[in-house]
């Protein structure tokens, strides 16, 4: 529904498919309303070649087709990703949706304050896939940006047991690549809490998936200042009960500096200097159906890096960053012309990479005359 309310995708061409791989909880099994698979939760190897000859099979029908996975957990997301992505154009909306948002939202701040990203220093809170998938995007921008591999040099992670050092043998496969090591730090023991961590690598960008509400204190806040003259902070687990701070609170203690994005909407923020703050909404819909629309129009034949940056600068393209108090992100009642603009960059990208299966002259006309509308 929302592919085809922001982007005019036609409903006839998508395609809903819900995996059911049982479930562990005794009391579904038990009743005899429960409509789902009456076995325990299959997970592993059969769980994966499920999924595969899902794919293959899908794919034999709509040789064209775009992949878009959604709510995969932590055990299963990355791994599906990483075996399709090759292949066909994949989508993993928890992983690079969240990650695309998010590069866009730097991109808007760094607008608005008129810094390089590549002067940044990124610091994670929460080291789930969502963490990860950010993280792994936004380094993505980092390296398109000229660093090279040394980009990794400005990335750190926190989750619950502190700051994810090299030889912890509990790291997630997705963890490692940011782990750290304990050479660089004379108190890398101390290291287990988020302000030390903050005080002791100076981040000027924290973004929080932790669901650990809270947790961006006031402390924590005031050393990120320190840290930056505007700290680009992103708390961003929601719902809004898990927020690792308010945004009131967080322009508050900040004295206006923070330029803030939220998982959820919230009202703009008044602040002690009269400035009213619009608070960017860091929601995957800004982006994944213009995403899915412009791989659809240039019939790309995989969803690469170039055209997921091109997305996320075609939104960070769309802040007013002369506006005092401007979001990082354009307003959701901007989604149609978001899903425009995002489809045009991504067909375009596609194009100049080669991936195209069409040859369009116009790009900007194919986007409108691909888009349906509820006109009988």
């Amino acid at each position: 529904m929302v592919y085809t309310a922001a982007a005019g995708i036609d409903p006839a061409s998508v395609l809903p498919v819900s995996v059911d791989a049982g479930t562990n909880r005794k009391e579904l099994l038990a009743d005899p309303l429960y409509l789902g698979n009456r076995h325990g939760r299959v997970r592993g190897d059969q769980y994966f070649e499920f999924i595969d000859k899902f794919v293959k099979t899908a794919q034999s029908l709509f040789p064209e087709m775009y992949l878009h996975f959604e709510d995969f957990g932590r055990s299963t997301a990355t791994k599906i990703l990483n075996t399709y992505k090759n292949e066909w154009p994949t989508f993993n909306d928890d992983i690079q949706g969240t990650g695309i948002v998010v590069t866009s939202a730097v991109l808007g701040a760094l607008a608005i304050t008129g810094e390089d990203i590549k002067t940044q220093t990124y610091l994670t809170y929460g080291g789930g896939s969502a963490g990860t998938g950010i993280a792994n995007r936004v380094l993505a921008e980092f390296m398109q940006q000229g660093l090279s591999e040394e980009a990794r040099k400005h990335f750190y992670m926190v989750d619950r047991q502190g700051l994810l050092f090299d030889d912890d043998e509990t790291l997630t496969p997705e963890q490692k690549p940011f782990a750290r090591s304990c050479s660089e730090f004379e108190n890398a023991d101390e290291l287990t809490d988020l302000l030390s961590v903050v005080k002791a690598v100076k981040p000027t960008v924290l973004v929080g998936t932790s669901t650990n509400p809270g947790s961006f204190t006031k402390e924590v806040v005031e050393a990120m200042v320190t840290n930056t003259d505007h700290p680009k902070i992103f708390p961003l687990s929601n719902p809004t009960k898990f927020h690792e701070v308010m945004p009131d609170d967080l322009i508050k203690w900040s004295d206006g500096k923070a330029l803030v994005a939220t998982g959820v909407p919230v009202d703009p923020v008044t602040a002690s200097n009269g400035v009213t703050y619009e608070i960017g909404q860091a929601n995957n819909m800004l982006v994944y159906m213009g995403l899915g629309l412009g791989t659809i129009v240039a019939r790309a034949k995989v969803l690469s890096d170039g055209m997921i940056s091109a997305a996320a600068h075609a939104l960070g393209g769309m802040v007013d960053a002369s506006q005092p108090g401007a979001p990082v992100l354009p307003p959701v009642s901007r989604l149609s012309e978001m899903s425009f603009r995002v489809a045009v960059a991504v067909a375009k990208q596609a194009i100049a990479e080669g991936l195209s299966r069409v040859e369009i002259d116009d790009v900007e006309a194919a986007v409108k005359a691909a888009q349906w509308t509820p006109e009988y």
